[in-house]
């Protein structure tokens, strides 16, 4: 019996970490009919990867709205996608990570009584706050699935510790690697708009995260702009993202440098060649935490606490918050021993071979 799979997503590292899958899913037309939903949670950010992926969504949903409330966001994509569902009625949905359209997908679908495949499950920070909401979005979403696809044993653990059956759990790796590795099969050269001589020694920025919003994102430039000013031969890259809480600041503090290149979001593909190209990535991003070592690139994350362990014990990331010293000493330490930075790059990768979609979906063939 052909078995019908919605997967449901609305920002672009979803649409990234998904779409993996959703190609593989697409090779067993006799076995699945495969539907792909977007609620729209991003908007321009994610026509991009729809179009690199090649992916045609049935539906698009629209929620997005400039600076809108998490309270207002998450009540339109559950009475939303509350409606699709009882238009398509699949067999299963499946979702990934935990924004606010992965918990509300969730809690929908669990109203229906519609099985739940969570896409990198188990995640943990074990602080509700950080990061916000992603860390409450995550554990309430794993309550209501029903499999779960985790990326590494980290993850599995933490499933089993919520009271998760152990038979229930299947560890894939990360799906982020599938798509990272066919991105940079590309021999594409991105023209990206506003970029600096990319031959030059690059650090690589990325910054946005709600938590850091304010006083610690203030912290965060501050600490880069001392580094630029001293490091004038080294070219800073930093995509800024649009939100006003992160646009402001980083335009007030980091502006009037000739080393300081401060470009609109780029597109994935263009964002995996600056990664490509940078020396080492200064990121409070999730997912750059399983990019950067697939790449071999030494990573400094800017948050205090992180969901993604495996890459800090693996010794390819170093958790270095938001103190304006410690990102300084860090930065500084990468760039003058050499030693060092060649120990953050030579690293097994903890997140997979990029083989995760299709161990997934072989979960599929066998559970639906």
């Amino acid at each position: 019996m052909m078995r019908k799979i919605l997967t449901i997503f609305g920002t672009r590292p979803e649409a990234i970490k998904l779409a993996p899958i959703v190609r593989e899913l697409s090779r067993y037309p006799k076995a699945f009919k495969s539907i792909v939903g977007v609620t729209g949670q991003h908007d321009k950010l994610l026509k991009q990867v729809l179009s690199l992926f090649d992916i045609h969504p049935s539906f698009n949903l629209k929620v997005m709205q400039k600076n809108q409330h998490l309270t207002k966001l998450t009540a339109s994509i559950l009475m939303k996608i509350g409606r699709m569902l009882e238009d398509v009625r699949p067999d299963i949905i499946l979702i990934q990570g935990d924004t606010t359209t992965v918990f509300a997908t969730a809690l929908a679908a669990f109203y229906q009584k519609i099985m739940i495949g969570h896409v990198e499950a188990g995640l943990r920070t074990e602080d509700k706050y950080q990061p916000f909401p992603e860390e409450i979005n995550r554990r309430l979403t794993d309550h209501m699935s029903d499999i779960f696809f985790a990326p590494t044993e980290v993850n599995r653990l933490n499933l089993l510790k919520n009271g998760i059956p152990n038979g229930q759990i299947y560890v894939t790796g990360n799906t982020v690697v599938d798509a990272l590795l066919k991105i940079c099969s590309s021999k594409d050269v991105p023209k990206i708009k506003g970029l600096a001589d990319i031959n030059k020694k690059m650090v690589l920025i990325t910054a946005h995260r709600r938590e850091n919003f304010g006083e610690p994102l203030k912290n965060i430039f501050e600490a880069i702009r001392k580094i630029a000013e001293i490091y004038e031969g080294i070219q800073f890259i930093y995509p800024v993202h649009p939100n006003p809480n992160v646009y402001s600041p980083a335009h007030n503090i980091l502006s009037g440098l000739e080393n300081m290149h401060l470009i609109a979001p780029v597109n994935y593909l263009s964002f995996v060649y600056l990664m490509k190209k940078a020396y080492l990535i200064l990121s409070d991003s999730g997912g750059v935490q399983e990019e950067a070592p697939t790449l071999k690139k030494p990573l400094l994350v800017l948050r205090n606490k992180t969901e993604r362990p495996e890459v800090i014990e693996a010794g390819g990331a170093k958790l270095v918050g938001t103190d304006q010293s410690k990102i300084i000493s860090e930065v500084t330490r990468l760039i003058e021993d050499k030693d060092y930075y060649n120990k953050m790059t030579n690293i097994v990768n903890p997140y997979g071979d990029g083989t995760a979609a299709k161990k997934i979906v072989k979960v599929l063939q066998e559970r639906l």
